[in-house]
């Protein structure tokens, strides 16, 4: 009974362990467009005439996203460190097309990543 237990609980280990590298974040770039996740998602508003609106949602805490060039993938854009802001060279540069680089991370199915540079 001891031997089944021990082995058992080895197993457990292992699969946790599997399953945290599989979790593992990964530093990425991504080049698409700057939109604000509400306008974007709901109204289907984007692009230079939506810039002026994009940036008053954005200055008034709604998520912004990265819309992938070529898949249409969003990532919310998260600030580089807890308790700071999104950089200001993603409000400046609502609506338009950028490369951000930073650290990706999944949860629930859906896709962040933080904000290390924008280019």
């Amino acid at each position: 009974m001891r031997k089944i237990l021990i082995g058992g609980l080895g197993a457990v280990l292992v699969m946790g362990i599997a399953g945290l590298a599989m979790a593992a974040d990964a530093q990425k770039s991504v080049t698409g467009s700057l939109e604000d996740t509400f306008c974007y998602t709901t109204l289907g508003a984007h692009g230079a005439g939506h810039a002026q609106c994009a940036l008053k949602c954005a200055q008034k805490g709604i998520p912004v996203g990265l819309v992938e060039k070529g898949t249409e993938k969003m990532y919310i854009l998260l600030p580089p460190k807890n308790d700071e802001a999104l950089p200001d060279d993603v409000l400046k540069n609502m609506e338009k097309e950028v490369t951000v680089t930073g650290t990706s991370y999944s949860k629930g199915g859906v896709q962040f990543l933080t904000v290390d540079s924008v280019k």
